[in-house]
């Protein structure tokens, strides 16, 4: 047997095993005896066995894991994302190459291994989160601005600016199943908000210069039905799905109040809500709108971010009346719940934008304000809610407090993070 030349010299005191027959031992009568046979071939048989090692050895496989404690944060300057360890609070890999992040968002597969990003140059990217890799990508319009998958995890939905109207995807392959056009009035292409999984293999949205919301059955992708609702208000800017999935909200920036739709019965068609939900008679500049997927429910009361106000609206959920207001830092932009519903936390809209303010939603009362550093652009509870995850652009790092103590446990650098999404996503209704 040839061993091949390693370019290392053998160490001092260290010998090769001789692969020379030994002598053998017999018996008087001329026989072989059992431990010389034994023998024969013992450095034979200790070269296969370090050879049957080394070869193991140098074909390890990753170490296996799971993926319910992983999570993708977006580098929104550098078309990167960040694979991140919400256990271990550890940052596991960069994946470059998704576009233009500016305005992005994901969404996950069922078994949470694939995460979906809606990038803003209309580009759709299947990252893989075990292997760290793209596993698929299409730029699949002008302008895009977020998506959804279904129900069964077999279709992804891209909403659109430009052309106007909704995409759907082969979540498996990114090849394109339905394209359904925005249109309205004489062939106008409205933009697309407020895009939306929901129960039944629907895909829920409104169209913004429009003032429309549609819903559309998927469940057969080759004659997809759909509803289309009319009138339900100027200039709807952005909508979100209740986490029943009963419930479609979208808010209108042309005018005061709200359009809901009940799901379970879309023959009530759209009924306005909340008359006074909007920039009311202060006229307050609106430095960025509120986003309404950031609506916190606990219990029957939802919390509501106010439109260019300081102040974030309580609303009973069983008569869709305002039934409290309190008053916070700035002009809320993201007001999320803690999964046991808890506590509330709440970001700001420039100037302020450097704080976060902590809700307690049986008081309704503020119990902290946190100064984590400039340009606070998302928030994202762990699973359980234990820890919540806040993404400091300005500050190049992520933040991460514990809900309990409100105490800072630690810093992740990273470049410019906005959106941050952990895989606990992927068993949620309207995420």
């Amino acid at each position: 047997m040839h061993m091949p030349h390693t370019g290392k010299q053998t160490e001092a005191g260290f010998r090769i095993p001789s692969f020379r027959r030994r002598p053998e031992s017999r018996t008087p009568n001329g026989s072989t005896t059992l431990d010389t046979g034994l023998r024969r071939y013992d450095g034979t048989l200790w070269f296969v066995l370090l050879g049957l090692i080394l070869v193991m050895s140098g074909c390890a496989t990753p170490q296996l894991r799971g993926t319910g404690d992983l999570g993708l944060v977006i580098e929104r300057a550098t078309g990167s994302v960040l694979v991140v360890d919400t256990t271990a609070r550890e940052k596991l890999a960069r994946i470059t190459g998704l576009g233009d992040l500016s305005h992005a968002s994901a969404v996950f597969s069922r078994d949470a291994r694939y995460a979906y990003v809606f990038g803003r140059d209309g580009g759709l990217t299947r990252v893989d989160i075990l292997r760290n890799e793209i596993a698929g990508r299409t730029v699949q319009a002008g302008n895009a601005i977020g998506g959804a998958i279904s129900q069964d995890g077999r279709w992804v939905a891209v909403s659109n600016y430009e052309p106007g109207g909704v995409r759907i995807f082969d979540a498996r392959t990114l090849e394109l199943v339905a394209d359904i056009p925005a249109e309205y009035g004489n062939g106008q292409r409205s933009k697309v908000i407020g895009l939306v999984d929901a129960p039944g293999q629907r895909f829920v949205f409104s169209l913004y210069e429009a003032g429309q919301t549609w819903v559309v059955e998927f469940a057969d992708p080759g004659n997809p039905v759909i509803h289309k609702f009319t009138g339900i208000g100027r200039l709807p800017y952005d909508a979100l799905l209740t986490p029943d999935g009963r419930w479609y909200l979208a808010g209108l920036f042309g005018e005061d109040g709200m359009a809901l739709l009940d799901l379970w019965d879309l023959e009530a068609g759209v009924r306005r809500i909340l008359p006074d939900y909007g920039r009311g008679d202060e006229k307050l500049p609106v430095y960025k709108m509120p986003h309404l997927e950031g609506w916190a429910v606990a219990g029957d009361l939802a919390f509501v971010p106010a439109v260019g106000r300081h102040a974030v609206l309580v609303v009973d959920m069983n008569t869709w009346e305002q039934v409290d207001t309190i008053p916070v830092h700035g002009q809320p932009v993201f007001v999320m719940a803690r999964p046991d519903g808890r506590q509330v936390w709440v970001n700001f809209a420039y100037p302020d934008n450097d704080r976060i303010q902590v809700i307690d939603t049986r008081e309704r009362t503020l119990m902290a304000t946190l100064q984590p550093g400039p340009g606070v652009l998302h928030m994202e509870f762990t699973p359980r809610g234990s820890e919540v995850w806040v993404s400091v652009r300005d500050a190049d790092a992520l933040v991460i407090y514990d809900t309990a103590s409100l105490e800072e446990r630690t810093r992740l650098e990273a470049a410019k993070p906005s959106g941050i999404f952990f895989t606990d996503r992927a068993h949620r209704v309207g995420l």
